[in-house]
């Protein structure tokens, strides 16, 4: 394994993707393995310092390391190592999702006792909304049912007045995705209309109707907005209205984001829900994705600038514990940074970062030498890019 100055120094980008995948499969293989033996809830520890969240936990690793390597499942056209790999892990995901789901199985998981569900189906459901070739299509129809029965258990459950409302409608957009009729379009149409309310200028949402100093705009609100609206922005033409504004905005919070990342590859620790580690970066990531970084931004620059982050964080001693699961930290582990809703299985939204792996390996993002990042240039001496508020 590669250590952080080696990634700091890293010359191509072959080196970083090839180090970015390495990463992913060494955080997804303890949770992967051990559901496709359906042996998770006998395997992966759950420590936190709420309680209860043996109730919760599990559910929340799958979806959340799911809905970071879906874009990179759904990737066609790989070839040697990689390929096989790719191959390997989509299949061990299907049969995640079938022992995740399948009444009769021991790891069948809670999709309806208590609030926190509704979260970690919702990141499930963004799962098979960013890879429905390779999450859902291959699925038998029994599996598929027992999945749309599972996500149909969250209705009973009621969000909070906040980022919550878009964990209901990315269900119902994955319910879309997987032609169901009554996919409910009143609870997309309140979420996205409630989220327009709360946006506050140059590219930042409330979280509710305060703002809070986090990095909730990335680990949830613009990622999901983005993904919604482009899955099922079309059924209304009013929908259709927000999909300019509410990708614009995503820009710049990209752009915001590219901007926090220091010559060293750290970044401020600020907000609840550290512990989600690089997840943090999710939407810097998926704007990479869809290719629309602003044009002062090379898409090299930002997989130079998230490589040296993933560097730091993962390589921290004490980041995984003897059997290979992830710790509670931010950079290691710091168990006294996890809220009492953090335990075990919310550690893997860090995946969330991995999005960028959906684009294949010969597009700008995975090309050519190391690009020193935005504060690498300002903090050197270099010319950088002036910034620009949107509005």
């Amino acid at each position: 394994m590669q250590t952080v100055q080696s990634i700091e120094s890293t010359q191509s980008g072959e080196k970083d993707r090839l180090y970015w995948v390495e990463t992913m499969c060494r955080i997804a293989d303890p949770l992967l393995e051990a559901l496709a033996v359906k042996q998770l809830k006998i395997r992966m520890p759950v420590h936190s310092s709420g309680s209860e969240r043996d109730e919760y936990s599990h559910l929340e690793a799958l979806g959340r390391l799911l809905s970071g390597m879906a874009p990179w499942l759904e990737l066609q056209g790989l070839t040697g190592e990689e390929a096989k790999l790719n191959n390997r892990y989509a299949a061990l995901a299907r049969e995640a999702i079938d022992a995740a789901t399948d009444p009769a199985s021991p790891d069948r998981m809670n999709f309806s006792k208590g609030h926190q569900p509704i979260v970690d189906a919702a990141f499930l459901a963004h799962a098979i909304v960013r890879a429905p070739h390779s999450l859902w299509t291959p699925l038998d129809s029994r599996v598929q049912g027992n999945l749309i029965l599972a996500l149909k258990e969250t209705r009973s459950r009621k969000p909070v007045f906040s980022n919550w409302l878009l964990f209901s409608a990315m269900i119902e957009t994955a319910l879309y995705i997987m032609c169901e009729p009554d996919w409910d379009v009143m609870r997309v149409d309140y979420a996205l209309k409630q989220h327009e309310q709360w946006y506050l200028g140059d590219g930042t949402y409330g979280d509710g109707p305060e703002f809070h100093a986090d990095y909730y705009n990335s680990y949830v609100i613009q990622p999901m907005l983005l993904d919604i609206v482009n899955t099922v922005g079309h059924e209304q033409e009013d929908w259709s209205a927000m999909r300019p504004h509410i990708e614009s905005r995503a820009v710049r919070q990209a752009e915001i984001q590219e901007r926090l990342i220091s010559p060293e590859g750290t970044f401020p620790a600020i907000g609840r829900s550290l512990a989600y580690r690089f997840g943090a970066f999710q939407l810097l990531s998926q704007v990479s994705l869809l290719e629309r970084l602003p044009s002062n931004i090379n898409p090299a620059q930002v997989r130079s600038a998230l490589s040296a982050v993933m560097g730091r964080m993962i390589e921290a001693p004490g980041t995984f514990d003897d059997q290979g699961w992830l710790t509670i930290g931010f950079c290691g582990y710091q168990p006294d940074i996890g809220e009492p809703y953090i335990s075990t299985g919310s550690l893997y939204l860090c995946a969330a970062v991995f999005l960028a792996l959906g684009l294949s390996p010969d597009q700008p993002f995975w090309q050519g030498k190391s690009v020193a990042w935005t504060s690498k240039r300002a903090w050197s001496g270099q010319a950088f890019a002036i910034d620009h508020s949107i509005e």
